[in-house]
């Protein structure tokens, strides 16, 4: 199999990596311009909501972490139920699970313009009118839609396809896309803030959506609180993510357990693809019932150490792990004085719930499936509640000094595949081209992509084509159940990274799975 023609690209006054080539030059537009990597990082973030919405966008969620010469800082700014949310009400109607689509109960109060807020507050250096102007520019003049945006709108069924009316014109690769209700709504945010958005034409039209669901104290309180990060070492760095309500104790559970265990010198070897399938089951199995928004992030790591004697070096577990499926975006930024972000925002599965704030068009994630309806459960759907989320981005140093922002989209296999990721890089020294295009696993559920853990039989061992050739064969004599499936496919996630190198040259890459991705540095 030939790899796609990439490789890392290197700068030394500051670099960028997303999903998509128009929004990593926005971020570039403003570090040329003299912005710092948070600056970079949020008018990359802005024109991602704007030509990605089957991502992310204005009516998603979002973490970031922040390395600074002084500390690592770690924002979460997912959003909370409204107060009008019932586990009750749902269970009444005869629901089981939280609605996956067309309803706006399955919403929580978007936090990405917190986000943005908050850390424009604490670190931006730039006015927020300039940075959000390149989005503002994209969503009022038009951008050519991607293939990805294509494919994923023709998903939608008759419903979604009115409720996301905006995104019509979407019929083939490079038509041309205008969004005046983002334009308007990134205006009124870029003139007075984070009222522009939530109590704004949106704010409004939220409530009105959830009849009951959301209130206007929902909205007037901030979704976005700055947190201790979840750190530990392993590989020979020091691995920062976001705490619970973050699925990212995974990562890092995953890559200590790995590290204890020795992996094999050659990534090429199928015992590396062995032992890291293990440690990923291992620390992940029981996801379901620990993990919620009060969850103990350090007793959960805890936990996850004293399993390394459960972790077989030779044959496959019968635990089960979580599947890759889902819709996120992940972008990184760094700039010329040592300042890293690492920041992910997501409507969790395609456009969402399928559901548009009437004013603007503006499509509202899903991200409170992951509450549940089970009496009693630690994630039980509650009002003020944020509900376990895949999203976990990551980020390494050593010491204070900034190694690397790495982090990918990808659903519940995202702890997967930055384990993978993790290891190409500072366990084999790996550049970031060769750990992001190498081939990957990842776990599968039978039917819906979210069904690994409820599901009657185990996971299937998904395979990426351009894997070794001996990984199938060696894996399936292990006891997995494995299939292979085509080289470099979306599903396996839109992984970035960018490296810090001794001499401050930073070398990164953009993952070639999103089609239109683009690393660009300075």
């Amino acid at each position: 199999m030939v790899s796609p023609p990439t490789s890392s690209v290197r700068g030394t006054r500051g670099a960028v990596a997303s999903a998509d080539q128009t929004a990593t030059l926005a971020g570039i537009r403003i570090l040329a311009a003299g912005g710092n990597a948070v600056d970079a990082a949020i008018a990359t973030n802005a024109a991602m909501a704007v030509v990605g919405p089957h991502l992310c966008g204005l009516g998603g969620d979002l973490y970031a972490l922040v390395s600074t010469p002084d500390d690592v800082f770690a924002l979460n700014a997912t959003g909370r139920a409204g107060s009008g949310a019932s586990a009750d009400a749902l269970r009444a109607d005869g629901h089981t699970a939280m609605p996956f689509r067309h309803d706006v109960r399955t919403v929580t109060v978007p936090g990405c313009v917190d986000g943005w807020a908050a850390l424009h507050a604490r670190f931006g250096t730039m006015p927020l009118e300039e940075l959000l102007a390149p989005a503002i520019e994209l969503a009022a003049d038009g951008f050519a839609a991607s293939p990805l945006l294509v494919g994923a709108f023709r998903t939608l069924d008759e419903r979604g396809s009115a409720q996301l009316a905006a995104l019509a014109a979407a019929t083939r690769t490079g038509a041309r896309m205008n969004l005046p209700g983002v334009a308007r709504t990134l205006r009124a945010i870029a003139a007075v803030g984070r009222s522009g958005f939530y109590e704004g034409e949106f704010g409004h039209g939220l409530l009105a959506l959830g009849d009951g669901w959301f209130d206007a104290a929902d909205l007037e309180q901030s979704q976005a609180d700055w947190v201790d990060p979840l750190s530990t070492s392993a590989f020979g760095v020091d691995l920062h993510t976001i705490p619970p309500n973050s699925q990212g104790y995974l990562t890092l559970g995953g890559a200590r357990l790995a590290d204890a265990m020795g992996l094999p010198d050659d990534p090429d070897d199928p015992q590396w693809a062995h032992l890291l399938i293990e440690c990923a089951t291992a620390a992940g199995h029981d996801r379901p019932s620990v993990l919620h928004d009060r969850a103990d992030g350090p007793a959960l790591l805890a936990a996850i150490d004293g399993r390394v004697g459960e972790v077989d070096r030779e044959r496959a577990s019968a635990r089960w792990a979580p599947h890759h499926d889902g819709d996120t975006t992940y972008l990184c930024t760094v700039d010329r004085d040592g300042m890293g972000v690492s920041l992910i925002q997501s409507n969790a599965s395609g456009f969402g719930s399928w559901v548009a704030e009437p004013n603007t068009g503006i499509n509202l994630h899903n991200r409170g499936l992951g509450f549940s309806l089970e009496p009693g459960h630690p994630a039980e759907i509650e009002p003020g509640r944020r509900p376990p989320h895949t999203l976990s981005p990551a980020l390494a140093t050593r010491g204070h000094e900034l190694v690397s922002v790495f982090g990918t989209m990808g659903g519940d296999a995202q702890p997967q595949i930055l384990l993978q990721v993790a290891a190409r890089l500072f366990h084999h020294g790996q550049s970031p081209d060769r750990a992001i295009r190498s081939g990957r696993w990842a776990l599968s559920g039978p039917t819906t992509g979210f069904d690994t853990w409820t599901a009657p039989s185990g996971p299937i061992v998904d395979v990426e084509a351009h894997c070794p050739d001996t990984w199938l064969d060696d894996l399936a004599r292990r006891g997995h159940q494995v299939r292979q499936v085509p080289a470099y496919s979306s599903a396996f996630g839109h992984a970035h990274a960018i490296v810090v190198d001794d001499h401050g040259v930073h070398a990164g890459c953009a993952d070639p799975r999103a089609v239109v991705s683009a690393c660009a540095a300075l």
